[in-house]
C-alpha cells in the first residue's frame, strides 16, 4: 500500500483517488523562512483578507540569512518578526535553528501529518512518516488564509533498499546514488516510498538526510514507515496527540505502486556528486585527487548530532589542512549545546575549524562561506548548481561527513581511510 497517497485518501475519508486528480486537503504544519516569508506577507496583505484561519498551524523560522549579514536581511527579518507577532503565529528567531532540523526537534510535527513549507527542502519531514512538500509563498499565504492546500494526486514509487551498508556509507551516499540511478528529474511529481532490510537498519538521522534530498529527483514527498525509531524520537517531543494505524502504515506489505525500485546497497560506495549536479555521481575511491578550498559540514541535510559524531571520529587529533577552510555549523541551537556538552566541539576547534552558529548560511551562496570565482568547496549540503555557494564559475561537490572530514584533514577529496 502506498503510505503516503493512503495519508491523503484517509484525510478526504475517500477510498478511492485517481492518478492526476486535483484535490483540497486540511493541512497540519506551514511552514516558511525568513526568505519565503515576505512574499507570503504582501500576498495575504493584498488580498484583503482580515482573519486568519490557520495561524495556530504557521510556524515561521528565521534561518537562512540570519544572522542577519546585512542591512536588507535585518529589515526582511524584522517584517517577518512583527507580522509573526501581530498575528501569534510561532516564530523562531536567528539563531534558533535550521527549519527543517528544528521543527522534528520541536515536535511539531507527527505521523500521518500534511505539511506544506514555503522551502523546497519540506521534504524532510517524510522521515517521521508525514507527507510533506514544498510550495510557493502564495500557497502559504492561501493556506494561512484558509488552513487547506490544493495537491494533484501523485503516482508513488515504492524504493527497495536491500542489501547491507559499506563501510562509510550512510543515508546521504544511498540517496545521491538513487538520484545517480534516475536522474534528477526521475521522480517528477511522484512519492517516493522507502522501504526495505537496510531503511529498518538506518538511523533516523540517515532518514532524515535521504527524505531531505528526494526533491533533488523532483519528488513530490519522500516517506518511511514510521517504526519505533520515529516513536521513541518523537514519543517526548510531540506537541499534539497522533495515532499510528498500523493497517495504514506499512510500505512493505502491498505493491500498489506505480514503478518499484530495488537498490543493491552493498554495491555503494561513499558517493561524491560532482558539479553541477547531485545526480553526476561517482565512487570516492574512482576519482583522481582534487584540491578544495572550502569544506562545509551542516545544513539542514548533514548537520544532526549523528553527523558530527562521525566527522569528529575522522578530525580528532589531526589538523585541517593549511590550505583550506573548514566551516562547521550544527543546525539547531540544542545541536550546538549537545556537541559542547559531549566535547565535540572542542575536537572541531583544536583542529582549527571555524565554527558557525546555526544558519543556512553558505548552502545557498548567502553567507558565512560564500565562494570566489574559481574556488572549490566539498559541502554535506544538497544542491550544486553553477553559483549555488557564491560565484557562478565556482564548483560544489556534494559528500557525506565522513568524507567532508577526511578532506577538511587531506586538502582534496578524500574517503576516510585515504587519511
Amino acid at each position: 500500500m502506498s503510505l503516503g497517497r493512503n495519508i491523503y485518501k484517509n484525510r478526504l475519508n475517500r477510498k478511492r483517488l485517481n492518478k492526476g486528480d486535483f484535490i483540497k486537503i486540511e493541512v497540519d504544519v506551514i511552514l516558511s523562512n525568513d526568505i519565503t516569508t515576505p512574499l507570503a506577507i504582501d500576498a495575504f496583505e493584498a488580498s484583503g483578507i482580515t482573519k486568519m484561519k490557520a495561524a495556530d498551524k504557521a510556524v515561521i523560522v528565521a534561518d537562512h540569512f540570519t544572522p542577519n549579514k546585512d542591512i536588507a536581511s535585518a529589515q526582511q527579518v524584522k517584517k517577518v518578526r512583527d507580522f509573526a507577532r501581530k498575528w501569534g503565529i510561532r516564530f523562531y528567531d536567528a539563531g534558533c535553528g535550521i527549519e527543517h532540523t528544528l521543527l522534528p526537534e520541536e515536535g511539531l510535527v507527527v505521523p500521518q501529518d500534511i505539511v506544506i513549507g514555503a522551502d523546497s527542502h519540506s521534504v524532510t519531514y517524510g522521515a517521521l512518516g508525514a507527507v510533506a512538500s514544498g510550495v510557493g509563498s502564495t500557497d502559504v499565504a492561501a493556506a494561512w488564509a484558509s488552513g487547506e492546500a490544493w495537491f494533484k494526486f501523485p503516482e508513488a514509487v515504492k524504493v527497495v533498499l536491500n542489501g547491507s551498508l559499506e563501510p562509510y556509507v550512510s543515508g546521504k551516499d544511498l540517496i545521491l546514488y538513487i538520484i545517480s540511478q534516475i536522474g534528477t528529474d526521475g521522480a517528477l511529481y511522484k512519492g517516493l516510498e522507502f522501504c526495505g532490510p537496510v531503511m529498518k537498519e538506518l538511523s533516523l538521522d540517515s532518514r532524515f538526510t535521504m527524505a531531505n534530498m528526494v526533491i533533488e529527483c523532483g519528488a513530490k514527498y519522500g516517506i518511511m514507515e514510521a517504526d519505533h525509531k520515529v516513536v521513541d524520537y518523537i514519543e517526548t517531543r510531540a506537541r499534539r496527540p497522533y495515532t499510528l494505524q498500523p493497517e495504514n502504515y506499512s510500505i512493505d506489505k502491498d505493491d500498489e505502486f506505480d514503478e518499484i525500485l530495488q537498490v543493491d546497497c552493498s554495491k555503494i560506495d561513499p558517493q561524491i556528486a560532482f558539479p553541477s549536479s547531485p545526480a553526476n555521481c561517482r565512487s570516492v575511491y574512482s576519482i583522481e585527487k582534487t584540491p578544495v578550498d572550502q569544506v562545509v559540514l551542516g545544513s539542514c541535510t548533514n548537520g544532526r548530532l549523528e553527523d558530527f559524531k562521525k566527522a569528529a571520529k575522522i578530525i580528532e587529533g589531526r589538523k585541517v589542512c593549511r590550505d583550506l577552510r573548514f566551516i562547521v555549523i550544527p543546525s539547531t541551537a540544542l545541536i550546538y549545546r549537545q556537541m559542547l556538552e559531549s566535547g565535540l566541539m572542542k575536537i572541531f576547534a583544536d583542529s582549527g575549524a571555524i565554527i558557525s552558529p546555526p544558519t543556512c548560511g553558505p548552502c545557498l551562496g548567502g553567507h558565512m562561506g560564500v565562494l570566489a570565482e574559481g574556488e572549490r568547496a566539498l559541502s554535506t549540503t544538497n544542491r550544486n548548481f553553477p553559483g549555488r555557494m557564491g560565484h557562478k564559475n565556482s564548483f560544489v561537490y556534494l559528500a557525506n561527513p565522513e568524507v567532508a572530514a577526511a578532506t577538511a584533514v587531506a586538502g582534496y577529496i578524500a574517503a576516510p581511510d585515504q587519511v
